[in-house]
């Protein structure tokens, strides 16, 4: 990817943050998850670094929660404000396809969702129509590039499929979400902000929730050492 094909994309990007967008929640009236996903964001963003264009607003994926719950969380330092939706993992990391996800992975063919930060670069058309490309900022999702993680739109991951079926569908380990979720990202969350994954199983009074029993995910914090740099940037 060519430094100028980001700049052009960003540029677009910023015409639709002009938008209006839709109120979030107030941390002051929210829970104790919102005040714990507050401290995450901004120990992320200082991990971050230069590397993030726009602090804003940085978004949270929960994976430590069934994805019948929301656990994509828009966190905005600015309005200190939480607004929470619900998201896709990939099919390597569930494999019994129940809804939890067992474990990450950062390899190549594995389909599965990748723990750590991604800075959110510029969106474009693809294969799932409008998309937003990422960045792996961690040893543990340095492939994002190379693997075409990205957030994009899905039908498997609309309320309807989740009303059907309990649970949302899987995607190859993007961040995949229904339509009125994408585009909540699209506007608030593309062009240089920060996105963070992991297994933290975050309760809304801020208790840890238990992984299900076929999980193999240990958690751990994150290597804090230095971050390798981004591939094709």
């Amino acid at each position: 990817m060519k430094r100028r094909d980001i700049l052009k994309g960003t540029l677009a990007v910023g015409a639709a943050l002009a938008l209006p967008a839709r109120a979030f929640a107030s941390v002051a009236a929210g829970t104790p998850r919102d005040r714990i996903l507050f401290q995450i964001a901004q120990r992320e963003l200082a991990r971050a670094g230069n590397a993030i264009w726009k602090s804003d607003i940085v978004g949270i994926a929960d994976y430590g929660l069934h994805s019948a719950k929301p656990r994509f969380h828009f966190v905005n330092l600015e309005r200190g404000e939480v607004r929470s939706y619900h998201v896709s993992h990939g099919m390597g990391s569930d494999p019994q396809h129940d809804g939890w996800l067992k474990q990450f992975s950062n390899t190549e063919g594995s389909n599965a969702t990748s723990r750590g930060a991604y800075v959110t670069w510029e969106w474009y058309k693809g294969r799932y129509g409008t998309s937003v490309r990422l960045g792996g900022l961690d040893a543990s999702n340095d492939a994002a590039l190379q693997r075409y993680i990205v957030m994009h739109r899905a039908d498997y991951a609309e309320p309807a499929h989740l009303a059907k079926w309990g649970r949302l569908g899987r995607s190859n380990g993007c961040f995949a979400m229904g339509s009125e979720e994408f585009r909540e990202a699209l506007l608030h969350l593309s062009g240089g902000r920060l996105l963070f994954a992991d297994s933290l199983g975050l309760g809304e009074d801020g208790s840890i929730q238990p992984v299900p029993e076929l999980a193999m995910i240990e958690r751990t914090p994150l290597d804090l050492s230095a971050r390798p740099s981004i591939s094709g940037y």
